[in-house]
């Protein structure tokens, strides 16, 4: 058995010189000390000897481990040594050459017009509201005023996921939620995106986003109205901007009004942009109708509003000269990074 021992370590030896992961190691020394291993079938086969013979062979054996263990960690040693080195190598930095260039992304053309107008009502003091994007037919339209035979309540206008339940055409729909939700007075922006059975074109598009406002106090009139958005144009599109308001008629306001902007390209005198007539017309408004107050429980005794809504993408496509909606929505990052 002593000559078994002597070949075991000396075999252990040699594959020890071979090895070079910590795995090939592991596996050496399973082979020697495992439950199955040579040096543990060895101590197995013991039990035939005499007493003394068994003290003798102990004696080896346990000589022949200790050395085995030895051998074993400086291999490792060495072995762990050598990965730190290589990995060294291969991690080093040349400190001298050039650095990568990291590009750093842009927001979307759509998020930086949100984000500038939320800005502006913000600075007035305005909240933002979220609502969802999926509504009820009843916040949708019947909150709003707007009779069952309007024609933007037919299913080749509004996406309906159900009878009672359709994405949201607009973000008015979260007036009628804010009047249920919210304490009085507020005043509110509500940003989000909306959808409509529309057929893409260089104009429409069936997914497209909305800004809206809501105030409600005491004494609210047309022109606290008039006052805040000839305040937002100026920030929006220049000093210079002048506002004008057009009747018009909405079922959730009244008086109702759309308002134009002075052309920012010429300035008032008529170009293409403007279509030769000077304005631009960016949003429809008016002071939200009593009917949509009493919707959601409100004294129109005491509290009037008013509420406004304008198109993203209509304000974005004014305002940096993008003559197609559909290029905000192809992911074409030539397109994009000109808005950096």
């Amino acid at each position: 058995m002593q000559e078994k021992l002597e070949k075991v370590l000396a075999e252990a030896r040699e594959q020890l010189k071979e090895a070079g992961t910590l795995e090939e190691t592991e596996a050496i020394r399973v082979r020697v000390l495992g439950k199955k291993g040579q040096l543990t079938q060895i101590l197995r086969g013991m039990g035939k000897l005499s007493r003394e013979e068994k003290k003798e062979m102990g004696m080896a054996a346990n000589r022949a481990k200790a050395q085995f263990e030895e051998m074993l960690r400086e291999r490792v040693k060495q072995v762990r040594e050598k990965t730190r080195e290589a990995r060294f190598r291969e991690e080093k930095i040349d400190v001298t050459e050039p650095g990568v260039q990291v590009t750093i992304g842009v927001e979307h053309p759509i998020t930086q017009v949100i984000n500038e107008i939320v800005g502006i009502f913000r600075s007035m003091g305005y909240s933002v509201y979220e609502s969802p994007e999926v509504d009820t037919v009843f916040n949708t339209f019947d909150g709003l005023n707007s009779p069952e035979f309007h024609p933007a309540r037919d299913m080749s206008d509004t996406f309906y996921i159900g009878k009672d339940i359709v994405l949201r055409p607009h973000t008015s729909s979260g007036e009628v939620r804010a009047e249920k939700e919210l304490p009085l007075p507020y005043k509110i922006v509500i940003p989000g995106r909306c959808f409509r059975c529309d057929t893409p074109d260089a104009t429409h598009s069936p997914t497209f986003h909305q800004v809206e406002m809501m105030v409600i106090g005491e004494n609210i009139t047309m022109a606290d109205l008039k006052g805040s958005l000839d305040h937002m144009a100026k920030q929006l599109f220049g000093p210079e901007t002048r506002t004008k308001f057009r009747p018009h008629h909405f079922p959730f306001t009244e008086p109702s009004a759309e308002m134009d902007v002075s052309c920012f390209k010429c300035g008032g005198k008529g170009c293409n942009v403007c279509k030769g007539s000077g304005w631009i017309e960016i949003l429809g408004c008016g002071m939200t109708h009593p009917h949509v107050h009493r919707v959601g429980g409100i004294d129109t005794e005491k509290y009037t509003g008013f509420a406004v809504g304008m198109g993203v993408e209509r304000i974005a496509m004014l305002k940096y000269g993008i003559d197609d909606i559909r290029l905000l929505y192809e992911n074409d990052m030539r397109f994009i990074n000109q808005f950096k």
